[in-house]
């Protein structure tokens, strides 16, 4: 398939906001991709390459190419020439330079690609590379768009995509294959491979999430595929004669941790599915000391100082950011003193039974059974009163909060379920940085206040304000470290980035505003601390924002 298509594709999802239009212009794309002359190729070697690139996104995690490379492109090719293929391999081949010579080598292959690449290419091609892709299309829309181009449910594709981990091979299975349905049903839990974690809606208080989940309408809404995705939805209130109960986990400030265990093998990977298993021997270690062999589980991994307490997000992500060279990257203390500590909430897989389907109440007995002594402390209540005096106790410990959870509701994977709803004591958000700008004064030299930005479900993302409050001198070195990294243009005064970083941000409420384009502004927003363990099609989206309406 030519690279021409794809991009003409983009250009169309580009110009409507219609997430039916967005849908059916990728699936016409796909149904060509499947049908296209492989010239020699696997079936359906084009389609993986084609669903990655509608979703703005290269198969390469890091090709080496930075924003200065895309500054000076050679002239644009006349014809369009250049397969999706041809495009793979040539970043492929970059992305495997390294040692001397690799820059040059890197930027030889570069303007050998884009001088190959017509205008409208290079254009689409310099957004893949710069993650600046803004034609609306994320990865549910393709996941979507993919079922039609199939002719098979849509929850049948998202739980392959769930369990297979990525959409590509997903999407080849389902379009090649002469029953669909029959080949998405093949793509099962496998242990060592690792699935999609389940994500937590938000609520402003434990009244707020008993009254999401105390109908006990969890189950039917996992089952269904439309529990709410960012927490805007509610469940009718129940009263409390007739209220359910509801499991109440302490939320550890740590890193997300989903663990496979094969006997000896041992794999850990973060919620984005990045394999930290050689970073983490302790980690491997207490899971090597489990009693079965044969295991998936899903926790937190928290630093622990020798003194047996719990040390602050960053250290603890530091520390899981050290590889073999520990004392080098993260500091000999921070490598030797901070040991991680698994906390278990869930399991997956036990002794060769799966359990994504079994409900929370038989999940729990099973981790209590293979993961003790380290599962996260819980309490099982019907009573808004007990689980608030349990929410109280964890903040009184430095805790983030606590996770209040359906127990009838099944793992809802690789989306935000209604069976599990996040209290914290502040209200907080995970947004974007769009821009920052430079500092004055005592801050001068530094990058300073940032803008931040909500992702938009239609494409893009939408600006809510500016904000330098809760940055110390650190943080203000770091972030100018690392904005000049993502730097797209520069004015003199705001430098705009590449919309990469996401950063937590606690305010004290939102109010409507017609300053910014999304029509409300955030009250006293401030940095919290820089999410490295989450991307931008993870923030927050704008209706989420504007759901704290109600209560800011």
């Amino acid at each position: 398939m030519l690279l021409a298509e794809v991009a003409a594709t983009s250009d169309a999802v580009a110009a409507t906001r219609s997430r039916l239009a967005k849908r059916a212009a990728i699936a016409d794309l796909l149904r060509r991709a499947a049908a296209a002359d492989q010239d020699g190729a696997e079936p359906g070697a084009d389609i993986e390459i084609v669903v990655a690139y509608l979703a703005g996104e290269l198969r390469q995690r890091r090709t080496g190419l930075g924003y200065a490379a895309l500054r000076d492109l050679p002239p644009p090719a006349a014809t369009a020439t250049l397969t999706v293929r041809d495009v793979d391999s040539a970043f492929a081949a970059m992305a495997g330079l390294e040692g001397p010579g690799s820059a040059l080598a890197r930027s030889t292959a570069a303007g050998e690609l884009f001088g190959a690449a017509t205008e409208r290419e290079q254009a689409f091609l310099r957004g893949l590379v710069a993650g600046e892709l803004r034609q609306g299309a994320l990865d549910s829309v393709v996941v979507d768009a993919v079922a039609e181009a199939a002719g098979v449910p849509a929850a049948a594709v998202r739980r392959a995509v769930m369990l297979r981990g990525e959409t590509g091979p997903v999407a080849s299975a389902a379009l090649l294959a002469d029953d669909p349905l029959a080949a998405l049903e093949a793509f099962t839990l496998e242990v060592g491979l690792p699935v999609r974690p389940m994500l937590a809606a938000s609520a402003p208080d434990i009244a707020a999430a008993f009254e999401k989940l105390g109908s006990g309408d969890a189950a039917a809404e996992a089952d269904s595929g439309d529990g709410p995705e960012d927490g805007t939805g509610t469940s009718a209130g129940a009263s409390s004669q007739d209220r359910t109960e509801l499991c109440i986990d302490v939320k550890l400030d740590g890193i997300r941790i989903q663990v496979h265990r094969s006997g000896d093998e041992v794999l850990v990977v973060t919620r984005s599915l990045d394999d930290i298993t050689d970073r983490v021997p302790e980690i491997v270690a207490a899971v090597r000391a489990l009693g079965s062999d044969d295991l998936v589980l899903d926790g937190e991994a928290l630093g622990v100082g020798p003194d047996g307490v719990p040390r602050p997000f960053q250290e603890t992500a530091a520390r899981s950011a050290t590889r073999e060279s520990a004392k080098e990257t993260a500091g000999a203390d921070l490598a030797d003193q901070l040991q991680l500590t698994p906390f278990f909430f869930d399991v997956l897989h036990a002794d060769g039974r799966d359990l994504l389907d079994a409900s929370l109440r038989e999940r729990l007995a099973v981790l209590d059974e293979v993961a003790a002594p380290h599962t996260v402390r819980r309490l099982v209540t019907s009573d808004p009163e007990a689980a608030a005096e349990f929410f109280a106790g964890a903040l009184r410990e430095g805790q983030e909060g606590v996770v209040v959870k359906a127990l009838d509701a099944p793992y809802a994977a690789g989306r935000r379920g209604a069976g599990w709803v996040k209290v914290k004591p502040r209200q907080t958000l995970d947004l974007v940085v769009l821009a920052v700008e430079r500092g004055s004064g005592r801050r001068q030299g530094w990058l300073s206040n940032i803008h931040l930005g909500a992702r938009d479900p239609e494409g893009g993302f939408v600006m809510l304000g500016r904000t330098f409050k809760g940055l110390d001198d650190k943080t203000l070195q770091w972030q100018t470290e690392r904005f000049t990294e993502l730097r797209t243009e520069d004015d003199g005064w705001v430098v705009t980035v590449r919309p990469e970083q996401v950063v937590e941000i606690a305010f004290d409420g939102v109010q409507r505003s017609s300053r910014y384009p999304g029509g409300v502004a955030l009250r006293f927003a401030r940095v919290l601390r820089y999410r490295e363990d989450k991307t931008a099609d993870e923030a927050d989206t704008i209706d989420a924002v504007r759901s704290f309406l109600a209560t800011g």
